[in-house]
């Protein structure tokens, strides 16, 4: 027992003073960047940054300000007034959103939302307010960031980085379930529209399109679990460790 105790003792100690890398997961709408990123983190005791969660609070503010998207002068104002935060929930285990102090969380999860935040995300003052915000986040490493453009521009050089993708069905029926909790007057058509529309403009893009950084590992979960995707993911970082 006494040797058992003391094995575990050594295995937490190891653990913790290896040193942190930031691990970035980009890749399509819908795929579960969020959920396997949340996964992650916990696991290895990082932190979660949600940046698709910022541009959405981004867009929810100025669609709430009507800020125009063609005026760079209002824009450039708006981005002025936004403080974006990130909060741990002790209630739902996971950071939640704060824009200007107030918890937005399932806000921007809106398809009000969903279908402005591409064009807004195109902007190339949000761009460079955005990235300017996750790259401070990102200063201590020990972080899991999920978004479009993480591992080419925001982390070029991050120690572990993920592309994930998914057929369009899939990622279609998983999106519908989700919106549908909330808005049951939703209709997979429309959420059809919106993905193929959000991964039109998302790589197409003239600022930081998606696409797969040279040096990302492809992780396809058409036909994985979470749990699997998971299992898929800790193998990767365990043998970059050894």
């Amino acid at each position: 027992m006494t040797l058992l105790f003391f094995a575990g003792w050594f295995f937490l100690l190891t653990f913790a003073g290896m040193k942190k890398i930031i691990i970035t997961i980009d890749g399509w709408s819908s795929c579960g960047k969020s959920t396997l990123a949340k996964q992650l983190a916990k696991e290895l005791g990082y932190v979660y940054i949600d940046s698709g969660a910022m541009y959405r609070a981004i867009t929810l503010y100025f669609l709430r300000n009507t800020v125009d998207l063609e005026d760079s002068e209002q824009i450039k104002q708006a981005l002025e007034n936004i403080n974006i935060e990130f909060e741990y929930n002790p209630k739902s285990l996971q950071s939640e959103i704060l824009l200007n102090g107030e918890n937005v969380e399932y806000m921007i999860r809106d398809l009000i939302v969903a279908e402005k935040v591409s064009d807004v995300a195109t902007i190339k003052e949000v761009r460079t307010f955005a990235v300017a915000q996750q790259q401070l986040m990102g200063k201590k490493k020990g972080i899991v960031m999920d978004g479009r453009d993480i591992g080419t521009t925001v982390f070029p050089k991050a120690e572990l980085k993920f592309f994930m993708t998914a057929d369009i069905a899939v990622r279609v029926e998983r999106r519908f379930k989700e919106m549908y909790e909330k808005n049951p007057n939703v209709s997979i058509e429309e959420v059809k529209n919106n993905l193929e529309m959000r991964d039109y403009i998302d790589s197409n893009r003239e600022i930081s399109p998606l696409r797969k950084a040279a040096d990302a590992i492809v992780l396809d979960n058409t036909n994985l679990t979470m749990e699997q995707q998971l299992k898929f993911a800790q193998g990767v970082v365990d043998k970059l460790r050894k």
